[in-house]
């Protein structure tokens, strides 16, 4: 794989994980309930599924997701319950008990962790965009693991750039909803926007995620 090939993949790449969506959303909310600190290691799991969608891809199980309409559902109905769920803890959160949750630290970072790896995992559009995306940037004479797994480490390498980048817009925002009116507030916004990203998880077809 040539430089030409590389500068062309990052800021495409860097575009798509910058984009808003469930995941990114959930690292903002994380970040101004929790701290940045945690937000960013939360991101593991999102991080955890990306690299399985990825080895899926490289392997061609993924051919499985597009041939079958009804997997493709299945997933999608799964992850837009699971957005709903989130969006339902989040209307209903105490705003004065976010930042002492019960069960300590270690626990609180691997229950958010989980909701990053399910948010992800359960967006089947996912999988298949790194089916049509990063195989425009692997070059056919050569052998195709490799040119996966840079492609598929710069994608990680850059989606937690992402994660830090939507954890401090959502560590800026603590400040500003640090009363708990303004928190209540802010959960209940992330609460409507996380249904809305349900509701575009049922709408989305397998052709949309081209």
């Amino acid at each position: 794989m040539d430089l030409y090939t590389l500068l062309l993949f990052i800021p495409a790449c860097l575009a798509l994980n910058l984009a808003p969506g469930p995941n990114n959303l959930l690292s903002i909310s994380n970040a101004t309930r929790f701290g940045f600190r945690a937000a960013c290691v939360a991101g593991f799991g999102r991080l955890l599924a990306f690299a399985g969608m990825i080895a899926l891809a490289a392997s061609g199980l993924a051919v499985v997701l597009h041939a079958s309409e009804t997997l493709f559902y299945a997933i999608k109905v799964a992850g837009a319950v699971y957005l709903f769920w989130l969006a339902w803890q989040l209307w209903h959160a105490a705003p004065g008990t976010d930042s002492t949750a019960a069960g300590g630290v270690a626990i609180g970072l691997a229950r958010l962790a989980r909701q990053e790896f399910l948010v992800a995992a359960g967006n089947p559009k996912a999988i298949l965009i790194f089916t049509a995306f990063l195989p425009q940037f692997v070059e056919p004479g050569r052998p195709m693991a490799p040119q996966f797994a840079l492609l598929g480490s710069l994608f990680l390498v850059l989606e937690l750039a992402a994660i830090a980048v939507y954890a401090a817009i959502g560590s800026r925002l603590r400040h500003w909803f640090a009363r708990p009116r303004g928190r209540e507030l802010f959960n209940r916004g992330c609460a409507g926007l996380l249904s809305g990203a349900a509701v575009g998880l049922l709408l989305a077809r397998r052709g949309s995620a081209s």
